[in-house]
């Protein structure tokens, strides 16, 4: 709705109030591309004032379309070693009588899983985790900020390469994990690896667990998103990075002092390291190199569920806390956040449903593969079939969880399995609990839409 001519006034657009010597209207907007609608909510007097309003001219300021961005390139590495189930009980016996509560607890998880194997920074037979005293939390800094960084390293060239760009290209850096809290924090020691400028605006995020791939995005997408209103072309690289493997004694210990709990994060849970880069549309090359186009994303806390999912630090580690909640939690959280960012889909990008509008279902799911109850759960509520989850699966069953970075593996995978639903959504739960949620839509190679 076009707002109508106001005398002798100047508007402020985007929720704000409009003021003449006369009335007061308000200016509103639902998105930076919708109409502007004007209401006037009252009337007063003329007020006289020591300045001449009338010379001011009526001006309407147009609202912008909302900056476009678009990932221009992904790359994820896994380490070299793998653990496969069956490898657990041996691994166990080292350490533990396997016929303890909790043990046994362990073991009969284990083969509920359908994981076929999990990536692991080095064998499990390596000295560094079967030896009789268990690496202390600052062995375990130590290792992180040389294998983890080197994984990270090589998952960011990956991205770079995709992308087209080099080290110096790159404007800002948002980096996550949630397995070291080293400082410098060890976004720095992968940025001097790449090779980037001092002067790249850094931000490493810490605390946010499995959500943490798409809490970076976030990120990253408001970065760049500012960069745009400034006028300047903004390249961000994205990593996360979770060398889990390295907290197995932690976990396994808590398992012995606590086993009327079910502890899964021990069969659960792997190393990796995942990177992207997101441009905004003054990027030099951002309409050529494109892989997704970020349409928008939303995130939010459930309220008193800050103890269903927890990552604190140990003596020997970082503990994981996954109650049987969670799944259940994750299900009734999804749907009204889908509702949320449901009005985001451009009408021209909706497929025709008739009154009842987009649905789940005319979506591909990069979805955090968080555990097998979550999977089928979210396919099951939201009337998916395999096929709209299949990225999911895929890294889940060979690769297992590895947190921050896992889904956006899942958005690298999921590109590299042929046609698909053209819009895509990404979405991670984290401690809080929290929810991340990201709508995207694939864009042909070479910027062909």
């Amino acid at each position: 709705m076009a707002p109508p001519a106001m005398e002798n006034e100047v508007q402020f657009v985007r929720d704000r109030l409009v003021f003449n010597p006369k009335n007061v209207y308000q200016v509103s907007t639902t998105s930076c591309q919708d109409d502007i609608a004007v209401e006037k909510i009252n009337e007063t007097p003329a007020i006289e004032s020591v300045y001449d309003l009338s010379s001011i001219p009526a001006t309407i300021v147009t609202p912008k379309p909302t900056p476009a961005l678009y990932i221009a390139g992904l790359g994820s590495q896994y380490p070299p070693f793998t653990f496969k189930p069956e490898r657990l009980e041996s691994f166990l016996h080292k350490f533990y009588d396997v016929e303890t509560p909790g043990i046994k607890k362990l073991l009969q998880v284990n083969q509920t899983t359908t994981i076929q194997s999990r990536s692991t920074i080095k064998a499990y037979e390596d000295p560094f985790w079967s030896r009789s005293v268990a690496p202390s939390i600052s062995e375990l800094d130590r290792f992180f900020r040389r294998a983890g960084v080197d994984l990270t390293v090589q998952a960011c060239k990956k991205a770079l390469r995709d992308a087209g760009l080099s080290a110096k290209d790159i404007t800002h850096v948002v980096a996550v994990t949630c397995t070291n809290a080293g400082n410098p924090g060890f976004d720095l020691l992968v940025a001097q690896k790449l090779g980037l400028k001092p002067e790249t605006d850094r931000t490493l995020i810490h605390g946010v667990g499995c959500a943490g791939g798409l809490s970076a995005m976030r990120a990253a997408a408001a970065m760049a998103q500012s960069y745009s209103m400034r006028g300047r072309p903004a390249r961000v690289l994205v990593f996360a990075c979770e060398i889990c493997s390295i907290n197995v004694r932690a976990d396994l210990e808590e398992v012995v002092r606590n086993p009327e709990d079910t502890k899964i994060s021990p069969v659960l849970f792997s190393d990796g390291a995942a990177s992207f880069v997101l441009c905004n549309e003054l990027a030099d090359g951002a309409q050529g190199k494109r892989v997704y186009e970020l349409i928008n994303w939303e995130t939010s806390t459930m309220p008193g569920t800050v103890r269903d999912l927890e990552f604190m630090m140990d003596p020997l580690g970082f503990k994981a806390t996954l109650t049987k909640e969670v799944p259940s939690l994750a299900l009734k959280a999804i749907g009204p956040m889908f509702e949320r960012l449901r009005p985001s889909l451009p009408a021209e990008r909706a497929p025709a449903q008739g009154s009842r509008g987009v649905q789940p279902k005319d979506f591909d799911w990069a979805l955090h593969p968080g555990g097998i109850a979550i999977l089928n759960g979210v396919q099951n509520q939201l009337g998916l079939h395999e096929g709209q989850l299949r990225a999911s699966f895929d890294v889940y069953t060979n690769h297992g969880n590895s947190s921050s970075p896992t889904v956006l593996v899942v958005l690298d995978r999921l590109r590299k399995m042929g046609e698909g639903k053209e819009n895509v959504m990404a979405c991670s739960f984290g401690p809080g609990m929290t929810i991340e949620m990201a709508m995207l839509k694939r864009v042909a190679p070479g910027g062909d839409e």
